[in-house]
């Protein structure tokens, strides 16, 4: 075979991967990609808000306005995360 199949060097057993090594990996994977689309949604956000007038620097009162929203919109997105696994953990608790 060309090396496309079920082995993956892992180290370990034998080169194979357990399926808790790759429920890790993909766990990563996810949250990574959730960082990356915070991040992308935190900065067109901002930038429609703070950024009147595109050019080749951001002026004082533009830059101050993007610290500003990237703060307030990370404080509302640790709310709301927090609340929400608050609340998953309760309905597994009744489970």
């Amino acid at each position: 075979m060309d090396g496309f199949g079920s082995d993956f060097s892992a180290g370990g057993s034998g080169g194979k991967m357990d399926a808790g090594t790759i429920m890790e990996q993909v766990k990563v994977q996810i949250a990574v990609a959730n960082a990356q689309e915070l991040l992308q949604r935190m900065t067109d956000k901002c930038f429609k808000k703070c950024i009147g007038k595109p050019g080749s620097s951001l002026d004082n009162s533009e830059q101050k306005c993007i610290a500003m929203c990237m703060d307030r919109y990370m404080d509302a997105w640790n709310t709301v995360s927090r609340t929400y696994n608050s609340r998953l953990q309760r309905e597994r608790a009744r489970m």
